[in-house]
Formats: structure tokens, sequence, C-alpha cells
């Protein structure tokens, strides 16, 4: 047992131990190196790290979309990857996820979307006529208007923004009732507005519903300004586990390697002109 995993378990089951997390291809590819992650109390966890550091693996393995190699992950002290096929879909329905590409069904409308959310909780007749009961229709009202969708509900997902979708695919998440929310790269597709707008949304929510969240994200200025706390990863290993205010220049450098993190993104490039366009001014 790890150290820090043994300190939170101290003082009861944390909501969250993610210990010795391995991830191993069949092509030898080592993702995941030995994780250990602990969550004692509802915040927002933002996870960086370069493409292919192993941000989505964790996340996926977390609620076994991804098989791990070893290791376990105890939701409030149950063991995740220990469970079988009953067990598991039972644990799924406590873990809610939110995708970069939304994954809603395109056809159907908003509030069917939502109630989605609900499918694990009825029976099989009532889920194929998406037939649920009064109080989850009028909690799928309630999260609407909650993420900003009020009058919404008749809408097909399908004539909705990028902003719009991720956030029925939020309150869908919301639906399960879940004691951890997991979402891998949600702003990817959203532009500058709409991402901050979506990561505020999220850290109200998680401090509202009290409910812990990782977040897999790429844009490290986002992750700073909302995260609460934030994990780096590097080559499958745990490099930087601290508060967003702790997320240093040295500590970007051991996690990405190094650069001049003085310069805003996109500045070097701004400075630079394009080959193309300093020949044309040299002609």
């Amino acid at each position: 047992m790890s150290a820090a995993f043994a300190a939170a378990a101290g003082g009861g089951a944390p909501l969250l131990a993610v210990e010795g997390l391995t991830k191993i291809y069949p092509t030898g590819k080592r993702a995941l190196g030995g994780v250990d992650v602990v969550i004692d109390r509802p915040q927002l966890v933002g996870v960086i790290g370069s493409s292919g550091a192993g941000k989505s693996t964790l996340i996926r393995c977390i609620n076994r979309l991804v098989e791990p190699t070893s290791g376990r992950v105890l939701l409030n002290g149950e063991d995740i990857v220990a469970l079988d096929r009953k067990g598991l879909r039972a644990a799924r329905r406590r873990i809610g996820m939110i995708f970069q590409e939304y994954n809603l069904v395109e056809r159907l409308s908003v509030m069917q979307n939502v109630l989605s959310g609900r499918l694990g909780y009825v029976g099989l007749l009532p889920s194929l006529h998406y037939r649920f009961p009064p109080q989850d229709i009028q909690a799928a009202f309630a999260l609407l208007d909650r993420v900003g969708l009020d009058g919404y509900h008749n809408q097909r997902a399908d004539a909705l923004s990028g902003g719009q979708r991720q956030r029925v695919g939020i309150a869908r998440a919301l639906m399960q009732r879940p004691d951890l929310l997991l979402l891998d790269e949600p702003t990817a597709s959203l532009d500058p507005k709409t991402s901050r707008q979506i990561m505020r949304l999220v850290r109200e929510l998680v401090a509202e519903r009290q409910t812990p969240a990782i977040i897999n994200i790429h844009d490290v200025a986002l992750a700073r300004a909302y995260a609460d706390r934030i994990i780096g990863l590097k080559d499958g290993l745990l490099v930087f586990d601290a508060t967003a205010d702790a997320l240093t220049d040295e500590a970007l450098t051991r996690i990405y390697g190094e650069e001049d993190w003085s310069t805003p993104q996109g500045e070097e490039e701004d400075e630079q002109p394009s080959r193309a366009a300093t020949h044309l001014r040299a002609e």
C-alpha cells in the first residue's frame, strides 16, 4: 500500500484511491507505470501532460473502459478492478463520464439524451421506450436549467452547438447521481470562450454537488485557472501532484520538457513570419 493511500485510509476510505495503476499494451508499450492518486475530498483535479503521457489511459482505466494490467482503483473502498461484469455495471452507474466528442445520440432529443443517464436504474422494457419515473423527469428539467439549457428539452441533439452538446453530456452524467465524474478532454473541440464556460460550470458543479472530478486536459492555462489540483504525467509516470498555484515553470519543464514558459502560447509563432511571407516580401 502506498504511503499516500495509507495516510488517507487512516481516517476511513478516501473517495477515490488509485494504487499502483499500470497499463502495458500487447505491443509492449507502457501507458501507465504504477500511478498512485488519492482524492479524499470533493475537488476538480486536472490531469496534464504531453500526448501519449497516459492521461486518457488513466481516466479510462479508472472506469475500466481500458483494462488495467495491474493495480487497484478503490471508489469509496470498492476495488473497481476486481469486479466481475455484473459488479462493474453497477459500479459504472456511480461514475459519470463526459467525453470530448459528446457521445450523444444525435437523432434523440436533449431530454432523451439526459434521461439516458438513468438507463442503468430502470428495467429493460421502460429503458427501450424511454419511460422514466416522474422524479427522474423533474430532475432532468432541473439539470437542464442548471447547465444553461432551459427550454432546449425538445431540441434534437444534432441541432445544438458544440458547447450546448457538452452541456447535455454534463447533465446526462449528473443524472447518474455519480460518486465521481471523469472528463476526457471535454474542451478540446470547443472555442476558447466556450471552453472557459464549460470549465467554470464543471468547477461550480463539483462544489455544489460535492462530487470529485478528474479532467484530462491539454490546455495548461485552463487547468491553472479552474482546477483545484493538478496531476502531471510523463511517459506513464506521475511526476507532479499539487495545487494549481504550485504549477511553476520548473514543474512544467518536469512534465513537458525544456521550453521557455515565460513566452505566452502562440507569441513566438506570431513574431516569426512564415517562410512564404518572407519570400513574398523579398520579391
